[in-house]
């Protein structure tokens, strides 16, 4: 029946197998059948063969069974991904003009998040968290939100409340706890206003934009792509759109962020956008820098910006670093700390800001090194990964064992799948769902030139998969492009055999050509011809090549090197002491969306009391370990409670004692709202009973235990450390029945 099933969709007419994908997708389709038919074998028992092979047995990435209706569904979604990949490397083995191979490459994008957007769709609907009534609890219990709010408040900007600034500091702290303590990694902090040559340098002033159009009377701004979406939207969700028209509109969404700044502008005239708030005419798109710029000092001679990522500081301290690690490699050194960027159009809570928490690692290895020593420690960890061949062949991520994936070259090297493992233990740690959770590596056309490999860490949430997690292997790109600015070797020295030989690559100047031509300048153009690496020297040579010029920028001064002024240069040379510029691994974390991600997999509605809403956060990270809760406001309670609070302080135990009015249920319930791991309730069996005893519950479980007064801090601070379980408490210790006095009892005694 299954291959029946799978025989039925791949034999269907192609208006049928395309009925579900845009209109753009069907023509690039067609286009690729055309491409190269002789490469392109397209039988039943091919097709059947890589069915088999991804999803004859039905099985969801995510651990879920499949339905045979839905892969039908999704069949005709992955073979088109799969065509289009295929296409790509077709093209790019035929050595296909540039222009086309990016066409092509977009519509390979365009077709991936059709298949995504399909596969999330089909997914149960009882796996999506209720957003509205989680957003309800977090903004009443004041976990967060919108900052200047009794003035209106500001769009991507948020204040985090008592709640809200407890669970960051854990999840930070536990951070500290797992990366710069058990990896030794050293930690600076850096400032936040940056003058502009550094991200000139950096690359940020020249392409840290997005595109951006503004109501043409009152100014009123709106990224350009995310409107020009709901334009559409709207538009197809009018009954007069006909079939053709909303599959047209589907391919233009699918393609957003594929789009020049010409083409958006004639979409945006072709579909007749104004402003959503006054309707009216709109400007054309224009390039906006999403860094926050301002000037240092008081003259304003010297630009600036508030950075834009935690990275830069670290790459500039890089000679300090490697001396106080006595000058060896590998190394690592961290930051935590804000950064800013200028969002057009913030959106989405915490997952879109102005202004936003990361905490980035820098680690810097031996290019010849690639050798994590620690590596079998995370070897044997089964991690979702969606490689860019799954993405490409139209398959979902599979779950795969990080030593396989490094072996058999899925993952570049050892180092970057050190941090991947890492990673994934920190986040399932800090309470992120092991399966909502993937790493998806970057396909070709994602990374820059100079990368190596990159992988985010992603996580499912009602918005879709977002990205959390950044974890790169950058070369030797930053530290490069930094010496090259200042003319500062940023590099660090071993001792080698005195028979090494390496071959060497550096710019001839022609002194007398460049003198002639930027006469007392020339000296700044040399010097920067001297510091230049291999990569950068190879580029420039294939410019001078192909058009016998190519510009350098140093010191705010632009220069155009011709033929005549500069030759490329090639020895071989003997070294004593080599000069090794390190690459580097980096993994970068956003914490607003680390937050965020646990708060919707960490939310729950009590089974048969849709009003009783809670969060499991794990012990490590919870706002408070513990809730302290006499039975009523009877004062004979008070001593135990004093008494209690005092010994979890001494312990480091945050707890929150609540002795307000209401019932012991009802207090149960406001804590469990705000996520407290555990509560110890003192009731008359503490007061009348010795030894004295009070009963310790557990959020999750609300099941309860009762244990002596004076073990219980010692008890919750090892189920907040992690060295002591629920289960192992409940093996211990009598289960809670009821008590079994009450304040009659006390008064007879």
């Amino acid at each position: 029946m299954l291959l029946r099933g799978a025989a039925s969709a791949l034999l269907r007419t192609s208006t049928e197998i395309f009925r579900s994908c845009p209109l753009s997708t069907v023509r690039f389709v067609q286009q690729s059948l055309r491409y190269s038919r002789k490469n392109r074998p397209f039988s039943t028992s091919v097709c059947l063969c890589k069915k088999k092979k991804t999803s004859l047995w039905l099985q969801l990435a995510e651990g879920q069974t499949m339905d045979g209706n839905i892969e039908e569904i999704l069949a005709p979604l992955r073979l088109a991904v799969k065509e289009q990949g295929d296409l790509v490397r077709q093209m790019k083995q035929d050595g296909a003009p540039d222009v086309d191979i990016t066409k092509a490459v977009a519509e390979l994008k365009a077709r991936k998040r059709t298949l995504e957007a399909k596969e999330l769709a089909l997914q149960p609907k009882d796996d999506i968290v209720d957003r509205t009534k989680m957003e309800d609890t977090l903004k009443r219990r004041f976990f967060y939100d919108q900052a200047f709010a009794i003035y209106g408040g500001v769009s991507g900007l948020y204040d985090f409340g008592p709640v809200g600034c407890a669970l960051k500091n854990n999840i930070l702290q536990a951070w500290r706890q797992h990366f710069i303590q058990e990896e030794q990694i050293l930690e600076i902090d850096c400032t936040m206003l940056t003058p502009e040559p550094v991200l000139k340098t950096s690359g940020h002033v020249d392409k840290f934009a997005d595109y951006m159009v503004k109501d043409v009377k009152n100014g009123e701004c709106f990224r350009a792509d995310h409107l020009l979406k709901a334009h559409l939207q709207k538009l197809m969700s009018d009954k007069k759109c006909t079939a053709e028209k909303k599959a047209e509109m589907e391919g233009v969404i699918t393609q957003l962020d594929n789009y020049t700044q010409q083409e958006l502008s004639d979409l945006f005239v072709k579909y007749s956008v104004k402003s959503p708030t006054t309707g009216n005419e709109l400007t054309p798109p224009i390039s906006f820098n999403l860094m926050f710029q301002t000037s240092i000092g008081p003259g304003g001679n010297m630009p600036g910006y508030l950075r834009p990522e935690t990275a830069q500081g670290i790459f500039l301290n890089f000679k300090r670093l490697l001396e106080f690690n006595q000058g060896k490699l590998p190394f690592a050194a961290a930051q935590i700390g804000n950064s800013f960027r200028n969002e057009i159009s913030p959106r989405s809570g915490l997952i879109r800001v102005r202004e936003f928490t990361m905490a980035e690692i820098e680690h810097f290895v031996d290019p010849n090194e690639k050798v994590h020593p620690k590596f079998p420690n995370v070897a044997d960890l089964e991690i979702m990964l969606y490689s860019s061949k799954a993405q490409t062949s139209g398959q979902s991520a599979q779950i795969m064992r990080l030593g396989d994936a490094v072996e058999q070259g899925v993952i570049n090297n050892s180092v970057l799948g050190y941090f991947i493992g890492r990673i994934y233990l920190y986040l399932t740690k800090v309470g992120i769902a092991k399966d909502k959770l993937r790493f998806r590596q970057h396909m070709d056309n994602e990374m820059a030139h100079y990368a190596c490999d990159c992988w985010d860490a992603e996580a499912k949430t009602s918005y879709g998969w977002i990205e959390i997690v950044g974890c790169a292997d950058r070369s030797c790109y930053d530290l490069q492009c930094h010496a090259r600015a200042t003319k500062v070797p940023l590099v660090c020295f071993s001792l080698t055999s005195p028979h090494k030989t390496v071959n060497v690559v550096q710019f001839e100047p022609n002194k007398g050509a460049i003198g002639k031509a930027y006469k007392k300048d020339a000296k700044l153009a040399m010097e920067y011809l001297s510091v230049c690496d291999e990569c950068f020297i190879t580029d420039q040579e294939q410019l001078l090549n192909e058009t016998g010029e190519f510009t350098i920028e140093t010191e705010g001064k632009t220069f155009k090197l011709t033929k005549d002024m500069v030759s490329v240069k090639r020895f071989q040379k003997t070294l004593h002491v080599e000069e090794v510029v390190p690459n580097v691994i980096e993994p970068s974390f956003g914490i607003g969306r680390i937050m965020y991600t646990i708060f919707e997999h960490t939310f729950h509605v009590r089974e048969g009391d849709e009003q009783r809403t809670y969060f499991s956060f794990p012990a490590t990270v919870a706002p408070y370990k513990c809730s302290v809760l006499p039975l009523s406001q009877n004062q004979e309670f008070m001593p135990f409670v004093r008494e209690l609070s005092e010994a979890m302080t001494k312990n480091g135990v945050s707890h929150k004692v609540d002795d307000s009015s209401g019932s012991i249920g009802r207090r149960y319930a406001r804590t469990d709202e705000i996520g407290v791991a555990f509560g110890i309730t003192i009731d008359f069996d503490t007061v009348n009973k010795t030894p004295h005893t009070a009963t310790l519950r557990d959020r999750d479980s609300m099941r309860q235990i009762r244990a002596e007064v004076s073990e219980l801090p010692g008890i919750v601070r090892d189920l907040a450390n992690g060295t002591l379980t629920w289960a192992e408490v409940e093996s211990k210790y009598p289960i809670f029945e009821g008590q079994e006095t009450s304040k009659k009892d006390t008064n007879e005694e």
